[in-house]
């Protein structure tokens, strides 16, 4: 059952109070808690991952949205999307952890709950193999268990590095991918350099076509058609619109920055879950296998290549 934290208006002083009642309560209940570590909340999908990889579920109260595999997590308690946490709504499950992905926040939040004496722990984001290793690892020794936590990392480098290495051995020039996070109001949102997106098109042996900037930017309809995509890369999409995606193809083809690019031409899209594309934790091998099968693999579909979801 997913629990649903209300949001309410509050008066200036109304929500101060409140707040502070909140901390005052948690307080109380903190003394007589059992030790730092067994109220745990999961902020960050990769984050809520590696918790139940190594069996740490049982000591998870709450998550956020983005925390949405595997597919028992949802019956967590939400306390909101990962960037907009609530004090109140992160207090009112009463934890003594908090795992959250570096990014959280926002900071004033953040203030708040370290102010409640609860045990907030950063965990360093990434977006190469390497931090993978480092994001499980850090999430582990934060559980208390970094044996276990080396073990893991150990088996998901392993899978990772045969990942990479099959996807390096394909043939013929990389492809250039464009990741179009958004095509809000007819801009297109793409990813740059140092972003998630951009780290798993080249770990799967693609190249980014707009790699020349750094972080999400929306681009321009020059700059797109001078980037000349070979591929459009995006997330996928599930429940009611799942059975939509044709049309959207179709609109997203249509776009005067799309129309005349050579992934348009081959009428090429892939759409990957969201989380295992971009999360970053132990699926990434998944990711990698399946981009890359999807951009270099022998059969071609029209319109748009389905790949995995969760």
């Amino acid at each position: 059952m997913i629990v649903v934290i209300k949001r309410y208006f509050f008066t200036p002083v109304l929500f101060l109070s409140t707040l502070a009642g909140l901390v005052t309560a948690f307080h109380a209940v903190a003394n007589e808690s059992p030790p730092v570590g067994q109220r745990i909340i999961s902020i960050g999908g990769s984050v809520t991952e590696i918790v139940y990889a190594l069996g740490q579920e049982g000591r998870l109260v709450a998550r956020d949205t983005t925390s949405t595999y595997p597919a028992a997590a949802n019956n967590l308690p939400n306390v909101g999307y990962m960037r907009r946490l609530s004090p109140e709504g992160v207090l009112s499950v009463t934890p003594d952890m908090i795992i959250a992905e570096a990014g959280s926040g926002p900071q004033e939040t953040i203030d708040v709950l370290r102010q409640a004496s609860v045990n907030y722990v950063e965990i360093p984001d990434g977006f190469d193999r390497d931090a993978v290793k480092t994001k499980i690892i850090a999430v582990a020794e934060a559980l208390g268990l970094p044996k276990e936590g080396a073990e893991l990392a150990n088996r998901v480098d392993a899978k990772l590095a045969a990942a990479e290495k099959q996807a390096a051995g394909h043939k013929g020039k990389p492809k250039r991918v464009l990741f179009i996070l958004s095509t809000r109001g007819g801009r297109i949102m793409a990813s740059g350099r140092n972003t998630a997106a951009d780290g798993i098109i080249r770990m799967a042996g693609g190249v980014n076509a707009v790699g020349d900037f750094e972080g999400y930017k929306s681009v321009t309809d020059e700059a797109i058609i001078a980037a000349a995509p070979e591929v459009i890369l995006m997330m996928s999409r599930s429940g009611a619109e799942g059975s939509s995606h044709s049309q959207a193809n179709e609109e997203l083809f249509a776009l005067p920055a799309i129309s005349t690019t050579p992934a348009a031409k081959a009428r090429k899209v892939i759409r990957i879950d969201g989380l295992l594309l971009l999360g970053f934790g132990p699926r990434t091998a998944d990711a990698i296998t399946a981009l890359s099968e999807a951009l270099y693999g022998e059969t071609e579909t029209d319109g748009e290549t389905e790949t995995l979801r969760q």
